[in-house]
């Protein structure tokens, strides 16, 4: 049975040049020498400047606009440097693929490998909390008992498990060694899937490498580290990008379903283990694959993939995501009716907040729809990216805006996963048509790309003040998890800490920036009876508390005006100055206090001191 046949993905009418007969690349090459040495030695100037930056880099002087108030001016050199290159590649069509791929690996590098060679901890304290349930998971051989809030993990396992089989496999001891390193290795993963998306919506290798660069400049979110996120993220991408290639295969014969055997069952594999590993992303899925069998000639190619994903999805949640799910069913029936607080939760309560932070807020919000702007632009104006999927792939996260607001982020992660259309989109718009495109043309696009690039850098880097971590906190925060008795509990201002839940199944964990509102106003007003009674919570039984306040703590609160910055040093002081608190780890950065009950002053030393 022949398949019907479907449009061709091919740009009409070409964006780009095709590949030059090799006379004529010779001819060209000749006509323009300036093109060619800039875009060989871009690079290598780029590479060096940007070893430079990080010799010079002082972490000291990270604030409220986090790691841009560190980098030294050779790091901002590098990258335009470096988009000055990729601008003048993308404008010598005769020039190998190569080039391109370099100047994208690179720019991947510079944004990514810079906090893992710069930082002497793991950064971000989500990816330090994913290192302990991988450590639990492989201590217990399995499910975790006693996790708490953590529990959501034992019914989302996929990505714990293959990290602990990872692990096993290796003789490693910790996934902390190569969690630093994951931002980039995700990235760098990720190039593939979204490579097959795009030339199956193109042969113009020069508008491919353009939508890769504007992926990469445009991917702010800051979902890439150690994570089920991140993990099932990339399997998402390549899921859709293989049903895409197949959609682009016009004319051939896949059988009944559409598919080949090997290649449905490798669909399969992906979205079982997607389904496993993350709550959000099974979602996103099916609704991308059901937009795009909107079109009766998908049909033949998705629904088989859309009817896996629904299964395999529904499967999972009714057994072991049932907990879950019959927990927070009410909530999400509740965000159903109230579709308009999913859209701005996220973007809400920043009055407080440091101005820098205000500012860098202020800037994700204008790349976010600077981007979709201009993907919306593309559509209007290029006929032919309107006879694609691309505008339902855009459109298809967006609407999830109204099931949810996960917890004030589904504004940003309907981004993030409509951002390979987006990317697409935004290069058809921008990418050169000619290879000598007008200079005011080509002078807008090098603006736009600037401007691109400077967004995505306020918003990975400007939280880093929060997101990373010095050496003494990272050794405050282990001797509250390693050295203290089980069953303790353990206290923070806020989770930012490096490992607070390093064996979270033998420890109590308070952190009381989660508290009621009411308990919250009471920290702030009365610190002293707030820290006294959440410590002693843990006394009737006999189990010893203990506080961990850390330099990351503190800027949280401050940086993001979790809590005025007034209160936050009113804290600092009653917690050094209660006769119920007692120091056993101090360092500039951390200190960790043993609280011992009024009534007996001396007695209940728990960890003792170090």
């Amino acid at each position: 049975m022949t398949a019907p046949a479907r449009t061709s993905p091919a740009t009409d009418p070409p964006v780009g040049a095709s590949p030059l007969h090799p006379a004529a690349r010779a001819a060209a090459r000749w006509a323009a020498p300036r093109q060619v040495w800039t875009v060989r030695l871009a690079l290598p100037l780029a590479v060096l400047l940007w070893l430079l930056a990080l010799r010079t880099t002082r972490l000291d002087r990270i604030g409220d606009l986090g790691l841009l108030q560190a980098l030294p001016p050779a790091y901002y050199a590098a990258l335009a440097v470096l988009t000055a290159g990729f601008l003048t590649a993308l404008r010598t069509p005769w020039l190998p693929q190569r080039r391109l791929a370099w100047y994208a690996l690179a720019l991947i590098t510079f944004v990514h490998a810079t906090p893992s060679l710069l930082y002497p901890t793991l950064r971000y304290s989500w990816a330090w909390k994913h290192v302990a349930v991988v450590d639990a998971m492989l201590r217990h051989g399995g499910t975790v008992p006693d996790a708490g809030k953590l529990d959501v993990y034992n019914q989302w396992p996929g990505f714990f498990a293959l990290n602990a089989l990872l692990l096993r496999a290796t003789g490693l001891h910790s996934a902390l060694g190569y969690a630093s390193w994951y931002p980039l290795i995700a990235n760098l993963l990720l190039l593939g899937p979204l490579l097959l998306l795009f030339r199956s919506l193109t042969r113009d290798r020069r508008l491919v490498w353009c939508a890769v660069w504007l992926y990469y400049a445009t991917s702010w979110v800051g979902q890439d580290y150690f994570s089920p996120q991140a993990f099932a993220y990339l399997l998402y991408v390549t899921v859709i990008a293989l049903t895409m290639r197949q959609l682009s295969l016009c004319g051939k014969d896949f059988g009944r379903l559409g598919w080949r055997p090997g290649p449905y069952a490798l669909l399969v594999v992906l979205i079982a283990a997607i389904a496993s590993s993350h709550q959000l992303t099974p979602v996103m899925l099916v609704g991308s694959l059901a937009v795009l069998a909107l079109p009766r000639r998908n049909r033949r190619t998705v629904l088989p993939v859309l009817a896996a994903a629904l299964v395999l999805t529904a499967a999972w949640d009714a057994t072991v995501a049932r907990p879950f799910v019959a927990a927070n069913l009410h909530g999400l029936l509740t965000a159903l009716a109230a579709p308009d607080r999913n859209a701005v939760a996220g973007l809400a309560q920043l009055g407080s907040a440091a101005p820098g932070q205000v500012l860098a807020s202020w800037i994700d919000r204008a790349t976010t729809a600077t981007v979709l702007l201009l993907a919306l632009a593309a559509v209007l104006r290029r006929r032919w990216v309107r006879r694609t999927t691309l505008p339902l792939l855009l459109l298809a996260p967006l609407v999830l805006l109204l099931a949810n607001g996960y917890d004030g982020e589904m504004l940003f992660r309907a981004y993030l996963f409509a951002l390979p259309a987006t990317a697409f989109l935004t290069a058809a718009l921008l990418a050169p048509g000619t290879p000598h495109p007008p200079p005011v043309r080509t002078a807008a696009t090098a603006t736009v790309l600037a401007a691109l690039l400077g967004g995505l850098l306020f918003g990975y880097y400007s939280k880093e003040a929060v997101n990373h971590f010095t050496p003494q906190e990272a050794a405050a925060v282990r001797y509250a998890t390693t050295q203290t008795p089980p069953g303790s509990r353990i206290v923070s201002l806020t989770s930012d800490e490096p490992g607070g839940e390093l064996h979270y199944d033998q420890h109590r964990w308070t952190v009381l920036a989660h508290a009621d509102p009411a308990d919250r106003r009471l920290l702030v007003t009365d610190p002293e009876t707030a820290l006294t009674t959440a410590l002693a919570a843990g006394q009737p039984a006999g189990e010893p508390s203990y506080l961990v306040l850390t330099r990351a703590q503190l800027a949280a609160c401050r940086l993001t005006g979790l809590l005025p910055a007034a209160a936050v040093d009113e804290i600092q002081y009653t917690a050094a100055h209660l006769p119920t608190l007692r120091p056993v780890l101090s360092s500039p950065d951390a200190v960790v206090y043993q609280y011992l009950p009024p009534t007996a002053p001396g007695s209940g030393t728990g960890g003792g001191t170090p």
